[in-house]
């Protein structure tokens, strides 16, 4: 086998519908997939449902409905809309999966057991259902609420739970992430990790009685009154979706990860929680971790009190998939927050897409179309520099402005040689500019699939047609 690439998007909780900043993830991972695809590697990509989730039982009651159906429903509906995104995840894996999931989690729960790091403990501790994870009052604002669901009361939980001992790997994963070997993009994300592992790690609870978890959830081996803990269970998906513990020979193949792609909120669960249990177990460690900013909504935070949750699919019947790929790649640093507008998204639709590529390519194909142009056959097949380089470092905004770049230099071009007054004698000089869309439509895969495909079909050649406009004005 040549080389290979294993990437995962985080696992979305699925106790409401999705919303904008989950399509930034499924497209920033796809982008990096196919890219890994297109530099021959043989690629898979790996998201699912995250339903063992206590919110996810909450919202099940609230909404009156049978927990199993409700996962089902909600995970479906982000499933759905990778789909629509024309993202290609390789595997779906959902944290109700009897089958393959529960088998695959208890076998992590029994070699962390074996390892000697599972113990049983009285706790009592202030619990916040939105992170599903347990907070000491140090970590919290003055107000006493947790800095990712403020507004939201933290319960206080009283039970006897399994613990495991984090406290005994402090020391691994400093090195471990000071080193690079798991390496953190970008750096401040780093620092931010290794600051916390300043202050001794306290061990953490990683099961809930059965009474609180609603008998829902993986059980615990050997123990029928708990359930496993979510991030426990929840972290598990990027290995139970490939194999482990039911297939060694595919889980053998695929693990290590390559590539975790999360959001800023859970990086303690992934760059501490996640390699402490995968060393406990000694397995494998993903090799790198890449954490994206959040989205604040016309300038406030995406909160379904204030009713400002935007619904990708509706942008997508609206504007087309690939202006919605492209606005979210092309017009914010993957590294940092940035506030999405509709407003912003039907600017950029009309000013890069439809007057900038799509007119580019109308005009050309029109030219050729009329001079009858014999323009070739050319197979493109190697992506420009200035796209594998920054994609390196996952700066989708970075490549996608150089190939804007591009774009007006060929447009220059055709006005400054006057084209259309007769392409005829300056064939060899038009020919240039057909071979650069050529090229433009091989760098676009990655971030525009559909669009890159339309075009390279299109100017296949050796004989060119006009064809309906790539992004018809809005």
């Amino acid at each position: 086998m040549g080389k290979k690439f294993y990437i995962t998007a985080a696992i979305p909780y699925v106790n409401a519908a999705p919303h904008i900043g989950h399509a930034l993830e499924f497209v920033q991972t796809d982008t990096i997939a196919r890219y890994h695809k297109l530099l021959g590697e043989e690629t898979l990509a790996l998201s699912g449902g995250d339903e063992n989730a206590l919110k996810n039982v909450q919202a099940a009651e609230k909404a009156g409905e049978e927990i199993q159906s409700f996962v089902d429903k909600n995970t479906e509906k982000f499933y759905q809309l990778t789909k629509k995104l024309n993202c290609e995840f390789d595997v779906w894996q959902k944290g109700s999966d009897q089958k393959h999931h529960f088998p695959s989690s208890q076998k992590l729960w029994g070699l962390c057991d074996k390892a000697g790091d599972i113990y049983k403990k009285k706790y009592e501790g202030l619990y916040c259902v939105g992170c599903e994870t347990f907070y000491d009052p140090s970590e919290l604002n003055e107000k006493g609420e947790c800095l990712e669901h403020p507004s939201k009361k933290l319960d206080k939980v009283s039970e006897e739970n399994y613990f495991f001992r984090l406290s005994k790997y402090q020391d691994q994963l400093i090195n471990l992430i000071k080193s690079d070997e798991l390496k953190i993009t970008p750096d401040e994300r780093k620092n931010e990790v290794l600051s916390f592992l300043k202050e001794p790690l306290q061990d953490i609870s990683i099961s809930r009685t059965n009474e609180r978890a609603r008998n829902w959830g993986v059980p615990v081996p050997g123990d029928n009154t708990q359930r496993q803990f979510v991030w426990f269970d929840a972290l598990n998906i990027y290995q139970s979706g490939i194999g482990f513990g039911w297939d060694e020979e595919k889980y053998n193949k695929w693990w290590p990860a390559d590539l975790h792609v999360i959001g800023k909120g859970i990086t303690r669960f992934h760059a501490i929680y996640w390699p402490a249990f995968l060393l406990s177990a000694k397995l494998k460690l993903p090799k790198a971790i890449f954490v994206h900013g959040y989205f604040t909504v016309n300038g406030q935070k995406i909160s379904k009190t204030l009713g400002n949750v935007i619904d990708p699919v509706e942008l997508i019947e609206k504007y087309g998939a690939d202006a919605l790929r492209y606005y979210l790649l092309a017009k914010f640093s993957p590294f940092t927050d940035g506030d999405f507008s509709e407003e912003k998204l039907k600017d950029v639709y009309n000013g890069d897409l439809a007057n900038g590529l799509g007119n580019l390519v109308s005009r050309v194909a029109k030219l050729a179309e009329v001079n009858e142009i014999n323009a070739g056959k050319t197979e493109i097949n190697k992506l420009d520099r200035f796209v594998t380089e920054p994609l390196e470092q996952y700066r989708f905004d970075w490549a996608l402005e150089e190939i804007w770049k591009k774009i007006k230099i060929l447009d220059t071009k055709i006005n400054a040689e006057k084209f259309w007054e007769d392409p005829k004698t300056k064939t060899v000089s038009f020919v240039e500019v057909i071979e650069g869309i050529r090229q433009i439509a091989f760098d676009l895969e990655p971030f525009l699939p559909e669009t890159a495909e339309r075009i390279k079909k299109q100017f296949k050649g050796p004989g060119i047609k006009a064809e309906a406009p790539l992004f018809p004005r809005i």
